[in-house]
């Protein structure tokens, strides 16, 4: 029977974790030491850090909302990659870790913390709202509403791999489905106060209503751009080189194709209502952005974020081929990483540049630090579990599926 096979992860997983390691280790010290010591880079590499952490973050969250939406959707492609996710979500405690130095640095980040009693009237009329207490004990809520997702989620997968019996295997399954509906939109929820409180205030006279769902959609295209690359570079290794299938990557291309649309109808619909309202407090957030360097930069995400990766996409050719479709899953981790400088960089408080480009060395190693933290306790929990559910009603099924033409 299936269930008896071998699912356990390769070797070749904790040799990547021990690389990991030792790079996010030594990077995040080395910024970690500058921000303290050096009082005129601790802004800067305090900015940098927030950059790394939304990225890496946002793959680990953006996994939960992938795991919540499998159980709601089933199909091949969720059975295959649930213990990704799952082992994504399961990173929450190591993400509110990295927090603590944006919790500990915000007021060296975040503008509005410096408003609060000089009278502006709009950071004045938010403040009921924006106070660094609440400020903080909203995002130790966010972390447990999160936990408690990802903890019963992932309950119930361990407790479905123990079954003794397919009529208990099930049950696990359809208690995971059901608790997922109402998730969703808790989910969605939480997202969207986490985006606004930890990028969007860093403006303190911008809003804008649609936010949340930017980053609900952009953190699930990074987490499926990252399944990939995971799938790719183990694609040719037990025990997914004999699971792993054309249609699988297939299926989770599409997914990528349907998400970059997403994202850019989200972005286009922010910028022509508020270009079209012309709000002065709206739209300086875009003029801002659309001069000089940063100008270039938003074009650039036009081009690469959009529509090179949407022509590519587009070929099904790319998306059954397991080293083409992780390229273009690299390429876009690495336009992910830029959607979030394009929207994190510009602030008056940035090294007083008045929000005009600026860019320093930590806004490049600040992701390879926060990254190699990230990823060692990633792999950590990849490698406690088999790489696929094993008691799983429709794991032979969605494995077959990938064999197909």
């Amino acid at each position: 029977m299936i269930r008896d096979l071998n699912f356990e992860a390769p070797a070749e997983i904790n040799r990547w974790r021990t690389l990991a390691l030792g790079i996010g280790g030594i990077l995040s010290i080395v910024i970690l030491v500058v921000a303290l010591i050096f009082p005129e880079q601790r802004e800067d590499a305090l900015r940098a850090w927030l950059l790394g952490f939304i990225f890496w973050a946002g793959i680990g969250i953006g996994g939960l909302g992938i795991l919540i939406l499998q159980y709601l959707t089933g199909g091949a492609w969720g059975v295959v990659i649930r213990r990704l996710a799952e082992a994504a979500s399961r990173t929450l405690p190591i993400i509110a870790l990295l927090f603590v130095p944006v919790a500990l640095g915000m007021t060296y980040i975040y503008e509005w913390t410096h408003l609060l009693h000089t009278g502006d009237k709009i950071v004045e009329w938010k403040k009921p709202y924006l106070t660094i207490e609440w400020w903080l004990i909203r995002s130790v809520l966010y972390f447990v509403l999160w936990g408690i997702m990802a903890a019963l989620l992932n309950r119930w997968s361990a407790r479905q791999d123990q079954a003794t019996n397919a009529e208990e295997a099930t049950k696990m399954l359809t208690d995971a489905s059901k608790f997922s509906g109402p998730t969703m939109v808790f989910y969605v929820l939480v997202v969207s106060f986490a985006a606004i409180d930890w990028v969007m205030t860093l403006d303190p006279h911008w809003f804008s209503t649609i936010w949340g769902l930017l980053f609900a959609v952009g953190w699930a295209l990074s987490f499926f751009c990252f399944a990939v690359t995971i799938w790719a570079a183990l694609a040719d290794k037990e025990p997914y080189s004999r699971i792993l299938g054309k249609r699988h990557f297939h299926d989770v291309g599409k997914l990528m194709l349907a998400l970059v649309m997403v994202w850019a109808y989200f972005n286009f619909s922010q910028f022509l209502i508020i270009w079209s309202g012309n709000l002065p407090e709206e739209t300086r957030w875009y003029l801002t952005r659309m001069e000089g360097t940063w100008g270039i930069i938003g074009i650039l995400l036009i081009v690469l974020h959009f529509a090179f990766p949407f022509l590519v996409l587009l070929n099904r050719d790319v998306k059954r081929n397991n080293k083409w479709l992780a390229a273009v899953a690299v390429f876009i981790l690495v336009l992910r990483v830029v959607d979030m400088f394009y929207l994190i960089g510009p602030s008056p408080r940035t090294s007083g540049h008045g929000g005009g480009f600026h860019i320093s060395i930590w806004d490049f190693i600040a992701p390879f630090a926060v990254g190699g933290i990230w990823l060692w306790y990633f792999f950590g929990e990849l490698v406690k579990r088999p790489l696929l559910p094993v008691n799983d009603p429709f794991l032979e099924s969605a494995i077959e599926h990938g064999k197909g033409h």
